[in-house]
């Protein structure tokens, strides 16, 4: 994958103190328009089971177009455009070609350590005119299975996402108080009002091929496409080597290792 020029000297100061206080802050243009299309027509043939991947995850919107509606563990439906999420994205070569790159490498060294692991990375796609909205929640609480709390991940568009598309919203700070509330996830009614958060919230529309860090505590949510486009967009989120999976029902998760050492 080929990344934009600058970004080799781009200077991750400001953005990295910007993510620090508000839980959020814009990379800039990362990608190259013809890399961005790449991993865009690749994602389009995953959901259309043209290039299989086993181990990769589907999950398909909801016949509804409601999130409360979801279908969990129904997995790969058939070809279809409407699957809003595919994770495991590193067992494809292409994308993980993408996981890898020297920016990603100089953001997570400097801010997780020499060591970095991959928890997850996912498509998160919203098909042209019916793509779901998705609730104001944080990415971390009891479904996680970790032993401490993720906080880095980098969000990457692969098409254009204005607001009308669906684009991130985040609540800013809201990363400082950690969990709404021990579960994790979804933020409920009663934590949203008490913050003001529909007053407060900062939309963050990206042009194709731009990447946004993002705390996995601050609170964001994304709307329904409207438009007739597609809306894809890549969410890595990344751990330092002291990281362990706590979960008991089935073996410990071992995370994949990033980036050759040194």
């Amino acid at each position: 994958m080929k990344l934009l020029p600058q970004t080799e000297h781009l200077d991750l100061d400001g953005p990295i103190a910007h993510f620090q206080t508000h839980g959020f802050a814009r990379l800039g243009p990362v990608l190259t328009e013809g890399s961005a299309c790449r991993l865009a027509d690749r994602a389009q043939a995953l959901m259309q089971g043209e290039h299989p991947v086993p181990g990769m995850f589907f999950q398909h919107d909801s016949p509804t177009g409601r999130y409360e509606d979801l279908r969990f563990n129904a997995g790969w439906v058939g070809p279809s455009e409407r699957y809003r999420k595919l994770e495991k994205l590193e067992l494809d070569p292409l994308f993980a070609s993408f996981i890898e790159n020297p920016l990603f490498e100089r953001i997570t060294r400097r801010l997780l350590g020499e060591t970095v692991y991959l928890y997850r990375s996912v498509l998160w796609n919203k098909a042209p005119g019916v793509g779901m909205a998705v609730p104001w929640h944080q990415d971390d609480g009891v479904f996680w299975g970790l032993d401490r709390p993720p906080f880095l991940q980098i969000w990457t568009a692969l098409d254009d996402a204005p607001p009308e598309a669906g684009c991130l919203e985040v609540v800013p700070g809201s990363h400082r108080g950690g969990l709404a509330t021990p579960a994790g996830g979804t933020i409920t009614d009663a934590c949203l009002k008490a913050a003001d958060a529909e007053a407060v919230k900062t939309s963050l529309p990206a042009r194709r091929g731009e990447s946004i860090l993002v705390h996995n505590h601050t609170w964001h949510r994304t709307g329904r496409n409207r438009t007739d486009s597609p809306r894809r967009a890549i969410s890595i989120s990344f751990l330092d080597e002291e990281t362990r999976c706590t979960r008991r029902r089935r073996a410990p998760r071992q995370f994949k290792r990033l980036f050759s050492p040194g």
